[in-house]
């Protein structure tokens, strides 16, 4: 059997890699910091280590379910990998709520500190350009986009470590009484824990992107992937509660719920004077910026994995010379460009949204974690969070979306107000069949007396059903007994459609399949009179090899063929062969 050569994509390294998924996260040190303040006070800084905690506690729980399925698509690939393809596409709809919150707000956010420095500049016809901008260099390429976003997210690192080192000198020089004049001021919401409750929810939003890096973890050299969410846990960790705690220390309270808006700019204008709010204000508008390059980048990545399963259109995915899928780019732009100008660039209630989504997702991401440990446990891993971590972290994302919608009870409405056309465009999707069907029917009941003219129709939609259920699947087995080729044909008869399928077993050489083994497949065959069984046996070996050979002879994807969990003692990493799916 000849080796067949694949060409791999260059992969991005650590560095690339924690900018493009750093960018988003990082920046939340320009607004979160006041935000915590507005709701903690004095224990804003407090409720923002509660949240780098929680955010530990993800690290291992991202870590685990990534490492064991490192593949893009983030919750939705572990969710569609444990669990129904339905489950699994209400993830995605969450993730893609986010994304497009989280590029708009970023890049209008962006306009708004660039108008501190161009006071004549249009903010809405701004956000559209800087929005087009990124699309451009997302359709260029990831590697063009990792460029980018190193170059804003080393600038952004240095302008914290100025802007803390500069209010640490007039903090020596003037010491801590306004600090300690903060600290005796009346506790926010009546008691510390109401005001670190309150604090702690509306910080969460401080993580969102902390999931974005999972969105195109295949595009990531190996091992790189946990340094990421190790870099974006220190980043943090470090500098959103000492953000807090600087602002408290030189800036009185009723200063910084005056500039709350541009809070981190006013403290650079106060601890070193006018330079250093520019360079704050530039480095704000930058890294806002690179959010929305997260959202490009990180998107492209899960409606790709998305679509090759067929949950979404399969137009998405063309590509140009540069192996860049330029409609998603577009279609992103073209969604983020009619969101902004139906809000007219009013995106208080989209924050809503924002918060809302990409909470949840979190608390998916969770959810596809306990079923990993229950369904594939024995599925090789690189690390595993504990059981007791894992119940802490998603009970407190669930805390923070309680708090959040008793801080905001209109954010829930808006929110639905997003979630369901969306959830219910991929419902269709993944339905379309059933109601291709009832729309035939309908036309067959009520347009008989003109039967013949419509014909034409009839077979029109029968075809399209016939291609849609004429992509044949393969499940690679041996010598599985008849309970476990049940159980495959139970869950490609309620997540798939198609009416052949190929069970493929490999043996080495002088090796055939048992006569009862045939008996069986003989058996499932006739259980399951509309999809036809085909038993192929040959001798080989199993591996990346075989199953792109196969692919290419057969003109089946990989994301079409089906494995049961590997043990420990399997010799490949899921990754190596190329997208095949676990569903047993």
């Amino acid at each position: 059997m000849k080796d067949i050569k694949v060409a791999h994509p260059k992969k991005l390294g650590e560095l690339a890699s924690t900018a493009i998924s750093g960018n988003d996260i990082s920046s939340s040190c320009l607004y979160v910091s006041a935000l915590a303040i507005v709701y903690s006070g004095q224990y804003a800084w407090l409720a923002l280590l509660m949240v780098g905690a929680v955010l530990f506690l993800f690290r291992k729980v991202y870590g685990e379910v990534v490492g064991a399925l490192p593949l893009n698509g983030g919750a939705y690939n572990a969710l569609l990998n444990t669990t129904s393809k339905s489950m699994a596409s209400l993830a995605a709809t969450l993730t893609l709520l986010s994304y497009m919150a989280t590029a708009v707000i970023s890049a209008n956010e962006a306009m708004h500190y660039a108008h501190i420095l161009f006071e004549n500049m249009d903010i809405i016809i701004s956000t559209i350009v800087l929005l087009g901008i990124f699309m451009g260099i997302s359709i260029i390429g990831i590697g063009e986009s990792s460029k980018v976003a190193i170059a804003i997210f080393i600038f952004h690192l240095i302008s914290l470590v100025v802007l803390s080192t500069f209010t640490g000198l007039y903090l020596l020089n003037n010491g801590l009484d306004i600090f300690y004049a903060n600290s005796s001021l009346p506790v926010k919401e009546g008691s510390i824990i109401t005001a670190l409750f309150f604090g702690f929810s509306a910080a969460m939003l401080g993580i969102s992107g902390f999931e974005s890096s999972a969105n195109f973890v295949e595009e990531q050299k190996n091992g790189v992937f946990p340094k990421t969410l190790r870099n974006m846990w220190i980043v943090v960790t470090v500098f959103n509660p000492l953000m807090a705690f600087l602002a408290l220390a030189v800036i009185p309270m009723d200063g910084i719920l005056n500039n709350k808006e541009a809070l981190l700019s006013y403290m650079g204008n106060l601890s070193a004077g006018n330079w250093l709010s520019v360079m704050i204000s530039i480095d704000a508008a930058l890294v806002l910026s690179g959010a929305v390059l997260t959202s490009f980048v990180g998107v492209t990545g899960l409606v790709e994995r998305m679509t090759l399963d067929r949950v979404l259109p399969p137009f998405l995915l063309k590509k140009n010379k540069r192996g860049s899928s330029y409609r998603i780019a577009i279609a992103f732009f073209l969604l983020c460009v009619s969101i902004l100008l139906l809000t007219n660039g009013e995106l208080g209630a989209l924050a809503g949204v924002y918060t809302i989504a990409f909470l949840s997702v979190m608390v998916l991401f969770g959810a596809g974690n306990i079923l990993l440990k229950v369904k594939r446990k024995n599925l090789p891993r690189p690390e595993r969070s504990s059981w007791l971590s894992l119940f802490i972290a998603i009970i407190a994302v669930i805390i923070a979306i309680v708090g959040n919608a008793i801080l905001n009870p209109a954010y829930l409405v808006v929110f639905f107000q997003y979630f369901i056309p969306t959830i219910l465009l991929v419902m269709i999707m993944l339905n379309r069949i059933v109601l291709l069907k009832f729309v035939l029917f309908i036309i067959q009941y009520f347009l008989n007396p003109i039967q013949n003219s419509l014909k034409k129709s009839n077979k029109s939609i029968l075809s399209f059903i016939d291609e849609i259920n004429s992509q044949e699947f393969v499940y690679f087995t041996k010598n599985d007994d008849v309970e476990v080729i049940n159980k495959v044909m139970l869950y490609i008869q309620g997540n798939e459609h198609t009416k052949n399928i190929k069970v493929v077993a490999v043996y080495n050489e002088g090796e055939k399949a048992s006569d009862k083994f045939i008996y069986d497949i003989d058996v499932i065959d006739r259980e399951y009179p509309a999809i036809k069984i085909e038993f192929v046996q040959m001798e080989g070996k199993f591996g990346p090899e075989l199953i792109h050979e196969l692919s290419k002879k057969w003109k089946i994807p990989v994301n079409f063929m089906f494995i049961g969990s590997p043990s420990d003692r399997f010799p490949y990493r899921l990754e190596e062969l190329g997208g095949v799916r676990l569903i047993i």
